[in-house]
């Protein structure tokens, strides 16, 4: 009899352990995780948005912020549901390989080159590729992300418009997301590429100044993408599509418009219509 009651006392552990592992793993599956660029999280937006979503669906959002090609390739390996990033052709081409289902155009903003405030290299209100190639020739300090995001790829399409990316020692790479990359080029007094929106959030820590900012070469547009579930069965589709339809939303996209710093406006919307 006694053996009888310690075989019915294990089986009822081991039915309760797995109850427990059970619990565990729903609760880790309600996560959706989403890959976003470094510069959108330090904008500040994703602070306003994802709470909204997390109490609509009561599920909670894991944020992985990195540059545009390692989000990218977090999709590919299905590690992330959704990326959020900017680089268009590397979009495309994520697409084309049969790594995304859904892609959707979200926002823009612009990138800027911002530099000491006495420039050098005299750079202010020139053309981006006239302005790195006067840089380069000066042999001025350039610091550059170096990491495959969206912002260094650009700076790469950039500086091959001009010739090539200079070769000298003054040409420095922080292999660090945007909002570290500025603190060091402050640090550092050097030029620097960055989007409008993460320059907004740092500026009072940066003794930098924008000095190149309009140009059809540095508009910045933000594309988000649903991972293929076909691949990776840990996917969730379902979520995944649900969180693209909520960005792109009329409520959220009037948010992004909204959104500001120090009065100023980070994001333009690329999906809200405005009916009178």
């Amino acid at each position: 009899m006694r053996n009888w009651f310690w075989i019915f006392t294990l089986l009822c552990s081991i039915a309760l352990g797995c109850g427990d592992d059970q619990s565990r793993q729903t609760k880790q599956s309600s996560a959706l995780r989403l890959a976003v660029t470094t510069s959108t999280r330090d904008s500040g937006l994703l602070d306003e948005l994802i709470p909204i979503f997390e109490q609509k669906w009561n599920v909670r959002v894991d944020v992985i912020a990195v540059g545009t090609g390692k989000a990218l390739r977090l999709g590919e390996a299905g590690d992330v549901d959704v990326v959020l990033v900017h680089a268009r052709d590397a979009e495309n081409a994520f697409l084309l390989a049969g790594h995304g289902v859904r892609r959707e155009d979200v926002m823009y903003n612009t990138f800027e080159i911002l530099g000491p405030p006495d420039d050098p290299a005299g750079i202010a209100e020139m053309e981006p590729v006239a302005a790195l190639k006067k840089i380069a020739n000066g042999n001025h300090r350039y610091l550059s992300r170096g990491d495959e995001s969206g912002t260094h790829q650009r700076e790469l399409l950039l500086w091959k418009k001009g010739g090539g990316r200079p070769l000298s020692d003054e040409y420095i790479e922080s292999g660090r997301g945007m909002g570290a990359t500025l603190i060091m080029a402050g640090q550092m007094k050097a030029y620097v590429l960055t989007d409008r929106g993460t320059y907004l959030r740092f500026k009072k820590k940066i003794e930098l100044k924008p000095l190149v900012s309009s140009s059809g070469d540095l508009k910045n547009p933000y594309g988000i993408l649903v991972v293929n579930p076909n691949k990776h069965s840990s996917i969730r589709n379902e979520l995944a599509d649900a969180f693209v339809d909520f960005i792109i939303s009329q409520r959220v996209q009037q948010i992004i418009q909204d959104f500001t710093v120090d009065g100023e406006q980070l994001f333009y919307p690329l999906r809200l219509t405005n009916d009178d």
